[in-house]
């Protein structure tokens, strides 16, 4: 039965009116469900994370899970100082706005005008590199980069030089594309203006004044007290991270800190003590080609349960990241971990802290407590949901589970949470499964992060996809199949735990990988293919195949 629009109109207005009488959770409460997350989320004797989540300038939760260096047993404590990724863009950002506001340049001066022998430089903006839409081609996607000359100590200009020649990905201006070379030209452009290291530019310009302690450049060959080790996973088990020279991620991604500092950058930034009024708006609006990605300079754009928030998470070598900041309610959350995947059931900083980030607010996501729902219903929600033309989401029961496989991505369990409603398991993803008048499935609303009014995926006549069948192939022949393997900065290896091929990316879990012929194996957890060649002797190359995206791997050794 459908109440009428009046009636519809004042029960909203009613539940409005007792959520905003509702009392924001506490900090014993906060604390309460930090300690559980983190509790599921890591384990006591691996890698963990240090996290904040804070309210205006009253700290809500502080503390930590997992240890800060496992050789030695020593646990992770909410002051260690951890690497923070891609999160320095946004003080790089903000350090040249400064310079800005100091009448040294302008957001729409040339690139060339700092460095005049860029190709293109007089065609690329400073608001262009700021917001990822230069077109230049970024520096960590360069196939071989990350497999050595990574770890080569470089000067600002001599990294410079490892991709200034390379073709532009897009003429300036024209799309948009997440791009580390355009923050290390934003370093760049920061030491020609200032006449000094852009790390030390904003430690004077910022880090001082701010209060910021333990927030830096962290050089290789520094003594940072409280620093973490970082851990990666590789064959399966946790391992000390790869090595990389410092000076690469530059002003892309070259900062530590704390989740202290963190939180009084957070309230700074968006207090209003870093900018004015003008260029603060223009950091954190999206404009131009930027603005479907939501992304404004060096902090991308959303909401979180209806209200605006502002966040940008990193990944480094050892480490992830996840700072966010929500004006309306003052919440802060600042979320650094000491390594950059943890196994399978790897945790996301990202989820964990919009988890915490909506707790706070009084507006928590649901627990992904299931209920049970019986065979043939389960049955019933099996199908096609066609997005568009290249893309749907197949549902499928597999090993007794719902699941959800976009094409060339991966296949999620569903956790069925109410009727026809499921969610992502780990994830903040649900999916509604919608009916006609008659009762039958017809379509299912997709709610990314279970914001908005959610993606409608029309149930489409399409057969339900065959699933793939494996075959045995002998020990002795997958064999000729191991090695390491890259490809545009990748970097794959495929090697055997007993009797079983896996392969595994750098920064990611390994997976299973099944035969379909004695050179074409199939990934069930993710929408793709693998075909080794030439089909005998000697391997010289693997094809991967996902979704629309063909890549071609070249064997190393």
């Amino acid at each position: 039965m459908r109440m009428n629009r009046s009636i519809q109109a004042l029960s909203l207005l009613l539940a409005s009116a007792v959520a905003d009488a509702a009392k924001d959770p506490d900090a014993a409460e906060v604390t309460a469900y930090a300690e559980r997350l983190l509790a599921q989320s890591y384990a006591t004797d691996g890698p963990g994370a240090a996290v904040l989540v804070a309210r205006g300038d009253t700290v809500l939760f502080r503390g930590a899970h997992g240890k800060a260096n496992i050789e030695l047993g020593v646990a992770l404590t909410a002051d260690q100082v951890l690497r923070i990724g891609s999160v320095t863009k946004q003080f790089a950002a903000a350090g040249l706005l400064k310079l800005i506001e100091d009448g040294k340049l302008g957001l729409d001066d040339p690139l060339s005008k700092f460095l005049p022998d860029y190709p293109n430089g007089a065609k690329i903006t400073v608001r262009q590199l700021l917001d990822h839409t230069s077109g230049v081609r970024s520096y960590t996607d360069i196939g071989g980069i990350m497999d050595g000359p990574i770890r080569m100590d470089l000067s600002t200009a001599k990294l410079i030089a490892s991709f200034k020649d390379r073709p532009a990905d897009f003429a300036p201006g024209e799309r948009w594309a997440y791009n580390n070379s355009g923050y290390v030209l934003v370093g760049a452009i920061i030491e020609a203006v200032s006449g000094k290291p852009w790390h030390v530019q904003l430690d004077e310009s910022l880090f001082v004044s701010l209060g910021l302690k333990q927030t830096r450049w962290g050089a290789d060959d520094a003594l940072i007290v409280g620093m973490t080790r970082g851990y990666t996973v590789s064959a399966g088990r946790v391992v000390p991270a790869a090595f990389l020279s410092m000076t690469q991620p530059h002003a892309a991604g070259a900062l530590v800190s704390t989740v202290d500092d963190l939180h009084r950058w957070n309230r700074a930034l968006h207090g209003g003590k870093v900018l004015g009024d003008e260029l603060y708006a223009a950091m954190t609006t999206p404009a131009g080609a930027a603005k479907n990605a939501n992304y404004g300079f060096g902090i991308a754009r959303g909401t979180l349960r209806g209200r605006t928030q502002f966040q940008h998470g990193g990944g480094i070598f050892g480490y992830a990241s996840h700072l966010l900041y929500v004006p309306e309610d003052e919440i802060s959350v600042a979320v650094l971990q000491n390594a950059d995947a943890i196994a399978a059931g790897r945790v996301d900083t990202a989820v964990l802290a919009t988890r915490l980030a909506a707790f706070a607010l009084g507006a928590p996501y649901p627990e992904p407590t299931p209920i049970a729902v019986d065979a043939e219903t389960l049955k019933s929600y099996e199908g096609v949901y066609r997005i568009d033309e290249g893309n749907a989401r197949v549902v499928r029961i597999v090993d007794g589970r719902l699941t959800s496989q976009r094409t060339g991505g991966e296949r999620w369990p569903l956790i069925p949470i109410a009727k026809d409603r499921f969610l992502l398991e780990g994830m903040l993803t649900s999916i509604d499964f919608e009916r006609d008048a008659d009762g039958a499935i017809h379509a299912m609303r997709f709610f990314q992060d279970g914001e908005g009014e959610g993606v409608v995926a029309p149930r489409s006549d399409e057969a339900l996809p065959s699933a793939r069948k494996s075959i045995d192939v002998p020990l002795d022949q997958l064999k000729r199949l191991l090695g390491v393997y890259s490809a545009e900065g990748m970097r794959m290896r495929v090697f055997v735990e007993g009797t079983q091929l896996k392969t595994q990316l750098d920064g990611q879990p390994a997976f299973n990988l099944y035969a379909e012929s004695p050179s074409k194996f199939f990934l069930t957890v993710v929408d793709a293919t693998l075909t080794f060649k030439p089909t005998e002797g000697s391997v010289t190359g693997v094809t991967l195949h996902q979704g629309p995206a063909v890549v071609e791997f070249k064997r190393e050794d």
